[in-house]
């Protein structure tokens, strides 16, 4: 190490070697000093790291926040799409509301098309089986014609907005064929009597 470097490290001072070897003690000096070089990049190294992941993971959150913005609107229009689907259901069953029922049939494709358009897709129900993630089960219903476990009819639509589900599809679910009673008399427990 030269005299001109050893000035320059501030607080520098050779510890002096028993025997006097000063050059000894400055070679144990730049080695210590090396290994705090290298513990420092190591650590800004970290950071550096950390910062990156850091930014990745700010990155992702604020896409998501980006992506399912709309979930407080979407919810509150399903409102109108479930009375819409009700005007259609009642208008079809009354005989002279042929223009009425046009109109909001037209509606109807209108507001699921814009649902569409934003990812908000309905939750497939009727022959599915029944996931709890996706389904909200209001009754079960002996059913021959699906087996138990199996979605039979929806009360209630359900969405998602991508993969997060919006609202959860309210359905009756299968519990298979209906029993039929017999005429056989239940097995009898024998009663003991205490005395």
């Amino acid at each position: 190490m030269s005299e001109d470097m050893r000035e320059e490290v501030p607080g520098w001072q050779p510890e002096p070697a028993a025997d006097g070897n000063v050059e000894l003690a400055a070679d144990v000096a730049v080695r210590q000093l090396q290994q705090q070089v290298a513990e420092a990049n190591d650590r800004a190294l970290r950071a550096q790291a950390e910062l990156e992941n850091f930014r990745k993971r700010s990155r992702r959150e604020m896409e998501d926040e980006r992506r399912y913005a709309a979930l407080v609107l979407v919810r509150d229009v399903l409102n109108v799409a479930d009375n819409l689907q009700r005007a259609i259901t009642v208008a079809e069953q009354s005989a002279h509301s042929d223009s009425l029922l046009a109109g909001v049939k037209m509606v109807a494709v209108q507001l699921n098309a814009y649902l569409e358009q934003h990812h908000c897709v309905a939750i497939p129900t009727v022959g599915t089986l029944f996931d709890p993630n996706l389904h909200e089960a209001i009754a079960q219903e002996p059913s021959r014609e699906f087996p138990t476990g199996t979605v039979t009819r929806e009360a209630r639509s359900g969405y998602r907005l991508y993969d997060r589900v919006v609202r959860p599809a309210q359905v009756m679910v299968s519990t298979g064929p209906a029993v039929e009673a017999t005429d056989a008399p239940l097995p009898s427990t024998p009663t003991s009597s205490t005395g």
